[in-house]
């Protein structure tokens, strides 16, 4: 049995990027790296960036010198969207097009979150226009801030390569660490800046943009983006519904376990924010319940409110059931208001009169998609050209929502009286899994059966997952449970402990150690030796990695070797690495190598920003990705088998080499080639497996 959900679009794949070909065709949020701490002196400067080791759970701080050559960084980077950002050709032409509108003369232009310094090298050669040099007497000052070291040194790079490395000038720093008189000489004219996410806030744009007027720029300044405005629509979409609602997904489970009691529905659930996702996967599981609806409006020109509150009458376009808002963003980037770019999914009809950006509609990028705001339980039900009340407030990095429907308000983000202190908050993908019956059921008899014949075991639960100890609980009311939750520590006790008489055991049951397994004794165990180890594996705050490193499973079962009795049981079993070759030319095409964007050399970056394509290197970095937000998609192999791990046993060294037969291989394809792996977890080799992979 896989422990796999059959919402299998809720699985983490990762990709093996493959440089297989010489063709360079034309044309997922901004992954935000761990914070860093920095230092710097008149010789030299540094950051230490925190990195976490998925197979050991530990984090270590990596200490990245301003001296040090360019592969130092390479890994940080090629996690991040810095390449998905440098690929979407309509933000970039929007862009370029935007800045010569705006830069006609010589002036002071700042540029806030630099970059790669691609934004101010579009000003710096609109300064050098013939138009611009018409204006005499002045001198154009063009002022790159970035705060990131790594992006620093690469922005150098690509600077010195395009020959404008003289033109710019560079500070490693925040902006809110820029003084005027000191690093610049005087305030800026014109400020260009991407600070945006999917969200629109995310990235600290209020407070950025509030500290830049009251410090950094003239009085009037013009700003490119020009201004910014977020929509939202209403839908009925029963995918998104099983993606945060777990008290009514459960209910009709047959394994008798209750993660969200009745009357304590708020226990364990999403964190209320917006999910940045692809929306168009999902188009034909969405019914449009409104018609789309102005939410906020940011004009970049004006010193911003941290706080803003929008009320909104939102007619009923159709019968049928709230499950959650859609929202998405169209940034004006002139003032004149002819150049436009827009986050809106597919179905939206884009009021643009450019017609070279109608186009990007159907560009499918990773860095910014639409935004999905959940609503409560089970929704709200709606009837055609009824009134919904909608409420929108934004601070100064987010946005929530909420609707009143009748007499009742649909409140969320605050724990009730009986959950305070105890709830736990877990992703989408892990409440769909919880709440997906078919792998309950096959977590049941895997666990059914592997205490069988067991009379009061000793059982440990090796991870975070507070589904296995309660089954645990609830399956052998005389096996004593000891529950590692190396990530949720003692808020999983306290959450156990308010579940425990729902689900019917006893508390004093079941031991919370709330440290690393590593750290285990036969002190923890009263000298008793582990009848049954067993995990999902589910390490909480870590989800969302590569197939392979859900083998810290298999590392801390090896380290807990002395505790373990000879006939031991050990839960998953087995590991079996599985891959697939596919098709994916969206996403191909937003990691695909660089080249010239909009005239400017940006190969330099390739390497260190881990592209794909035609690159001397052996291969591309192995990142995860949900295939069902990769845009267009087609296998072109059966899955295969690449390794086994044999969890019975303590880790080793394992070596794997495989054959691929592509099917449907033609030409065109090649050049969009990408490995897909997935790490399966085997929990008893006594149940027949079938076709779950």
């Amino acid at each position: 049995m896989f422990m796999a959900s059959s919402i299998c679009r809720t699985l983490v794949s990762n990709i093996v990027l493959h440089p297989i070909t010489r063709l360079n065709p034309s044309s997922f949020g901004r992954i935000k790296c761990q914070p860093v701490r920095s230092m710097s002196s008149e010789l030299s400067q540094r950051i230490f960036q925190l990195r976490f080791n998925p197979l050991t759970g530990n984090s270590e701080w990596v200490v990245i010198e301003e001296s040090e050559e360019e592969n130092s960084p390479k890994a940080l980077l090629s996690s991040t969207s810095y390449l998905d950002m440098l690929n979407d050709s309509p933000r970039n032409r929007a862009f370029c097009k935007a800045i010569e509108k705006t830069v006609i003369k010589p002036c002071h232009v700042l540029d806030i979150g630099s970059g790669t310094g691609l934004l101010s090298m579009m000003a710096a050669r609109a300064m050098d226009s013939s138009d611009a040099k018409h204006y005499t007497g002045s001198k154009g000052i063009l002022s790159a801030c970035e705060s990131y070291l790594p992006m620093v040194k690469l922005m150098r790079k690509v600077l010195r390569i395009n020959n404008m490395e003289k033109k710019i000038r560079i500070f490693h720093k925040r902006s809110d660490e820029l003084k005027v008189g000191h690093d610049l000489a005087s305030r800026a004219n014109i400020l260009v800046s991407e600070i945006l996410d999917s969200e629109l806030l995310g990235e600290g744009l209020i407070p950025t943009l509030q500290q830049a007027h009251d410090e950094l720029l003239m009085e009037n300044p013009q700003t490119v983006p020009s201004r910014a405005t977020i929509y939202g629509q209403l839908v009925e979409s029963t995918f998104l519904w099983k993606l945060h609602d777990l008290y009514n997904n459960e209910a009709k489970a047959l394994d008798n376990v209750h993660l969200v009691p009745a009357e304590l529905e708020r226990i364990l659930r999403v964190k209320p924010q917006q999910y940045a996702m692809h929306c168009d996967a999902i188009a034909e599981e969405i019914r449009l319940l409104s018609d789309p609806f102005k939410v906020f409006e940011f004009d970049f020109s004006k010193r911003p409110e941290s706080h803003g509150q929008t009320e909104l009458h939102i007619k009923a376009t159709s019968d049928g059931r709230v499950h959650a808002i859609v929202s998405w963003w169209v940034l004006q980037l002139d003032y004149e208001g002819t150049i436009f770019y827009s986050t809106a999914p597919r179905w939206i009809n884009l009021p643009f009169n450019c017609e070279d950006l109608q186009t990007q509609s159907h560009n499918w990028c990773d860095h910014w998609k639409q935004c999905v705001w959940f609503i409560p339980g089970i929704g709200i039900l709606v009837s055609k050209d009824e009134q919904v009340d909608f409420q929108a407030v934004h601070n100064d990095i987010s946005i929530s929502y909420n609707l009143k429907h009748g007499d009742s308000k649909l409140e969320q983000g605050y724990p009730d009286f009986h959950t305070r202190g105890c709830q736990l908050i877990l992703s989408p993908e892990r409440i769909a899994i919880y709440g997906d019956r078919e792998w309950r059921y096959d977590m049941l008899r895997a666990v059914m059966n592997a205490l069988q014949k067991k009379v009061s075991p000793l059982c440990v639960v090796a991870d975070d997952s507070v589904f296995l100890t309660i089954l645990l609980a609830n399956l052998s009311p005389s096996s004593n449970i000891i529950s590692v939750f190396p990530g949720l520590q003692e808020k999983g006790a306290q959450y156990l402990q308010a579940v425990a008489d729902a689900n019917g055991f006893s508390i004093n049951r079941v031991n919370v150690l709330g440290k690393r397994p590593t750290c285990l004794t036969t002190d923890d165990t009263d000298q008793k030796k582990v009848d049954l180890l067993i995990g999902e594996p589910f390490y909480y705050g870590n989800e969302g990695k590569l197939p392979w490193e859900n083998l810290r499973f298999w590392k801390e079962r090896t380290m807990l070797d002395k505790v373990l009795s000879k006939d031991v049981l050990i839960m998953p079993c087995k590991g079996i690495l599985k891959g697939c070759a596919m098709s994916l030319p969206d996403l191909w095409r937003s990691r695909r190598a660089l080249e010239i964007i909009e005239g400017f050399d940006h190969s330099v970056v390739n390497t260190t920003l881990g592209a794909c394509g035609d690159l001397p290197v052996s291969q591309g970095p192995s990142l995860p990705y949900f295939i069902w937000q990769c845009g267009e998609i087609k296998e072109l192999s059966e899955a295969f088998t690449i390794m086994e791990f044999d969890f019975s046993k303590p880790i080793s060294l394992s070596f794997g080499k495989t054959k691929v037969f592509a099917m449907d291989l033609y030409f065109g394809l090649i050049g969009y080639s990408m490995l897909t792996t997935l790490l399966c977890c085997q929990q008893d080799q006594n149940i027949d497996i079938g076709n779950k992979e």
